[in-house]
């Protein structure tokens, strides 16, 4: 061993987790000489000089190594050919990074290790077993839970991420057991990631459970038939042979044959010259100068590569992040000081603490406020007495909190001063929470949608992804405060005392993004998107979710009384077709029928041994039985009920006796709003039964519900933007589109049409836009494949310029990342260069995203619109439905309501874009909105 031994420490850094952990922390970056993709590289080498900048002093290390993956193939595959068999492939823009992340290794002068045929993993283990034999420390700093096997002895993992050590007592409360027996609980558990098929129907508490009753997975095995649940006794005896398999899969092996040894990896000084060589070639400015200076000579010069400042690697340094300078504001003269702030400034970070996500249903709890980074305050008002302490604890309030009336008194001119931005984070949430509270927001800025106008199609708008993506700052845990499941208790049951950093936090967080995010809208050329489409859509939405819509309880309970009845006559037929009685709703069972009983092809077994029978499968079957047709009909009637007529009754508000939907804007890539809380755009209308659930959508007394749908949006624009003159013509005319299309393509009149001629011409209208295959429309029209793809051929045939417009957009999708609207949006694709079963997926949402996005555009700007539209009139815009605007109105003002309606709908595109087919709009109106439909 050399002379590591007593005394000594060694660090073991899991690079394959810190390239990933730059990958995604970071938007894509290219270097500006070549476009080489260097992301990965700029967030990796970050991380390298905060370890090398953070480890010093009496427990820094003596040794330490970066260990990275040689190859995918190792020896685990030769025991079990599926293994990681699941993984997607690495994305395109990576694969160059990695090499160079090798090198970046070596040019900070630390040892850079791997071995072809074992996995990082194994080369960590050896090490770390050999540094505890010898008598010297060893820290692993990953979070990956294969490694927990290791901790203990001298062995430790650090989650640098989090600054959160892991030790005997973390593998504890992470797995149940201790370190010694994380591999028997990770043999039963299995891991979906990897593809390690462990027990069916055993998770790692079940798994901690039997471990520490039977002390280890070979005692387990052997006294299986001992085990009192049946279900738990036969799946350990008909799946030992595979849980023994999958211990030999988790399990490290700790005497890799390895051609170094840790005297090796002592640390080194970095060599100024080639560390610096190396960052001047990747073209990394701030993190040169920075180096230079810790190293103590002349940073390099670089060329101005990028003037833009775009690329966050070239971004001034940030202010750390302090929780304890935060202000705990308690009274009237406290919170009179930051309003003069405000003032002072022009604008102000704002967030509010609730105590429920639900914002019609939410109690105010304290108000934060953030003018400079780092600068930040919080307003308690409601926090409970006894707080954490008891979930059931005094209602009192805490001292030290201001009186909720004086507070928003107080700051309700400030937040309503149209002089004065108000700057948040999903800020749709906090305009409603303070309306409910009598204070009006405005004007408002939002960095969610900020992120989204810039990054749609990269990662999700959180705050923490954010924060951590665009700040490298992982925020307080919300969990960590209230807890989660059963024991979670609400906001203002938290302590003041934690709470006040948590929620200045917040806000800080909030104004740093919109530091970040506002010269980049102007510089990527997305600004007018924000302004005109996301930012004035804000209220318009606050305003329609806090009206809500009128259900009637009684007309859902009878929908599901009849819905189970039908059920239970579609089981009865399905029995009759089986010539047996079983569960229709459990797959297992289905599966034997449908393949062992029956005989049907295309039956595959999973994991569990189970037959497959998703959707697809039995849309499949189908064509060749009624059997599985009629489970599909069962299953859309269970889903019919279970989700809408048994659920909707629970999202009945009990104050306002409405359901109030939330809209996520930034929900889909291609500026498609998304309902939650409940799915309003979910619900069927292509069957019968799906049709009846908005029967019970109602108008107030003397008022009906109007719907104004756009007919047929997404193949106007399509024809516009594939320039297809006979659809053009087509909707110049007013034609029947769908029958124009099967007289072109069957070369049969449109006079006398026979209706599944025309049902299959619309459902490849409609298909080809979202790059239907000719599976997936043999599947929609129950037909064979061949005659389905052979549909698709004359399509592209008569409509040659579809397959010009599918060409061209997915060329321009490779060359610059991303896709555009008629508008301007732009929808990042970044798999579109991907391989395998990813690239098809990729390219099909390329083509429809321009197609989609412009169409979403459109009515988005219809809807901004609408309020000043229907001012005066006694109406007001309820629901967004895809294409669909559902307002409730008097009943004698309704056709002024669609005079004025239409007006916006029909010419939402102008002036911005002119489409070369006219918008046409279809109005009903009803009692209920299937009458309005």
């Amino acid at each position: 061993m050399g002379n590591f031994g007593k005394g000594c420490h060694l660090h073991l850094i899991d690079g394959s987790a810190f390239i990933f952990r730059a990958y995604h922390a970071l938007p894509p970056l290219t270097r500006k000489s070549d476009g080489l993709p260097i992301g990965a590289v700029s967030g990796f080498c970050n991380m390298l000089q905060r370890y090398v900048e953070g480890n010093t002093g009496p427990d820094a290390p003596t040794h330490v190594a970066v260990i990275f993956d040689k190859g995918s193939h190792t020896f685990r595959n030769e025991i079990y050919d599926q293994y990681k068999a699941n993984r997607e492939a690495m994305p395109e823009d990576l694969r160059p990074q990695i090499p160079l992340t090798r090198t970046a290794t070596e040019a900070f002068n630390i040892a850079c290790k791997e071995l072809e045929g074992y996995e990082a993993d194994d080369i960590i283990a050896t090490l770390a077993v050999q540094a505890r034999d010898a008598g010297g420390r060893c820290t692993i700093i990953s979070s990956d839970k294969d490694l927990m096997q290791l901790v203990g002895g001298g062995v430790e993992m650090l989650d640098a991420m989090k600054n959160k050590r892991i030790d005997v007592e973390g593998v504890e409360e992470k797995f149940g057991v201790g370190p010694n027996r994380v591999v028997d609980v990770q043999a039963l558990a299995g891991d979906s990631v990897d593809n390690i098929p462990g027990a069916p129907g055993i998770g790692v508490k079940t798994a901690a459970l039997l471990i520490n009753e039977y002390g280890d997975l070979d005692t387990l095995l052997e006294r299986a038939g001992e085990i009192k649940q049946p279900k738990r006794r036969q799946t350990l005896i008909d799946f030992a042979d595979q849980i023994r398999l999958s211990k030999q899969l988790v399990q490290l092996d700790e005497n890799t044959p390895l051609d170094f040894t840790i005297d090796d990896l002592e640390v080194r000084e970095p060599d100024a010259d080639k560390l610096l060589d190396f960052l001047v070639e990747m073209e990394f400015r701030t993190l040169s100068k920075r180096i230079a200076t810790a190293l103590d000579v002349e940073p390099p010069v670089i060329a101005d590569v990028d003037p833009a400042g775009a690329n966050p690697v070239d971004a001034p340094e940030a202010l750390p992040f302090k929780p304890d300078d935060y202000e705990w504001v308690r009274d009237a003269a406290g919170l009179q000081v930051w309003i003069d702030r405000i003032y002072e400034r022009g604008y102000v970070a704002v967030d509010t603490e609730t105590t429920s996500l639900n914002e019609m249903l939410a109690d105010l709890v304290g108000i934060s406020l953030c003018v400079e980074p780092g600068q930040a305050c919080y307003i308690p008002l409601t926090h409970k007495d006894g707080a954490s302490d008891d979930l059931f604890g005094s209602d009192a309030l805490a001292e030290g909190q201001m009186d909720l009336d004086e507070a928003l008194k107080m700051l309700k001119p400030v937040l309503e001063d149209d002089s004065i931005l108000k700057i948040g984070q999903n800020m749709k949430y906090d305009q409603k929470i303070f309306a409910r509270n009598g204070v009006a927001v405005a004007p408002i800025d939002d960095t969610l949608l900020m992120s989204y106008a810039l990054n749609a199609g990269l990662h999700n708008h959180g705050m923490d992804t954010l924060s951590e993506r665009y700040l490298s700052h992982v925020p307080i845990p919300i969990k960590s405060l209230i807890g989660t499941g059963k024991s979670a208790i609400t906001f203002d049951r938290v302590k003041i005392n934690d709470a006040f950093k948590y929620a200045a936090e917040d806000a800080d967080i909030t104004l740093r993004l919109w530091k970040t995010f506002k010269p980049q809208l102007h510089q990527k050329q997305v600004t007018t998107v924000y302004e005109t489409l996301e930012r004035p859509l804000v209220p318009v939405l606050a305003q329609m979710e806090m009206a809500g819509v009128k259900v009637d309880r009684d007309t859902l309970s009878r929908m599901s009384n009849a819905f189970a009845q039908k059920m239970a006559g579609l089981e009865a037929e399905i029995h009759e077709l089986a010539g047996q009685t079983f569960n229709v709703g459990s797959p297992k069972q289905l599966g034997e029928i449908l393949f062992d009983k029956m005989g049907l092809e295309g039956g595959k077994k999973g994991k569990t041994g189970a037959y497959a029978t998703g959707a697809d499968v039995l849309e499949d079957l189908a064509t060749e039985h009624e059997l599985p047709a009629r489970v599909l009909d069962w299953r859309q009637l269970s889903k019919l009920k279970s989700t809408y007529t048994d659920a909707l009754q629970d999202h009945i508000n009990p104050d306002t006796g409405r359901v109030h939907t939330s809209y996520s804007i930034a929900g889909a890539n291609t500026g498609r709003l998304a309902s939650t809380d409940p799915n309003l755009q979910n619900i069927p209308i292509r069957t019968e039964e799906g049709r009846r659930i908005r029967e019970a959508f109602v108008a107030e007394p003397g008022n009906v519900l109007v719907a104004l749908d756009y007919s047929q949006i997404e193949l106007r624009i399509l024809a516009h933007i594939a320039d297809i003159p006979a659809l053009k013509q087509a909707f110049d005319e007013g034609q029947d589109i769908h029958a124009m299309t099967a007289s072109q393509m069957f070369n049969v009149p449109i006079e006398g049409m026979d209706p599944m001629i025309r049902r299959q011409a619309k459902a490849i209208n409609f298909g080809v836009i979202y790059g239907i295959s000719g599976f997936g429309l043999a599947r929609n029209l129950r037909i064979p494949r061949a005659e389905a793809q052979a549909f698709i051929d004359t399509y592209f045939e008569r409509f040659p310029g579809i397959r010009g417009y599918m060409d061209d957009t997915t060329k321009f999708a490779k060359e610059h990342g991303y896709v555009q609207t008629l508008f301007g949006r732009k929808i990042n694709t970044p798999e579109i260069n991907a391989k395998g079963p990813t690239a098809g997926f990729a390219k099909r949402a390329a083509i429809n995203a321009p197609i989609q996005g412009t169409a979403a555009d459109v009515i988005r700007r219809a809807m901004i619109r609408m309020p000043a539209a229907i001012e005066g009139l006694p109406a007001r815009m309820l629901l967004q439905v895809h294409d669909e605007l559902l307002f409730e109105v008097a009943e004698d003002a309704v056709d002024d309501l669609v005079s004025a309606a239409k007006g916006v709908m029909e010419n939402a595109s102008d002036p911005a874009v002119k489409l070369d087919v006219p918008l046409t709009v279809d109005a009903g109106q009803g009692a209920n909105w299937a009458e309005a439909h």
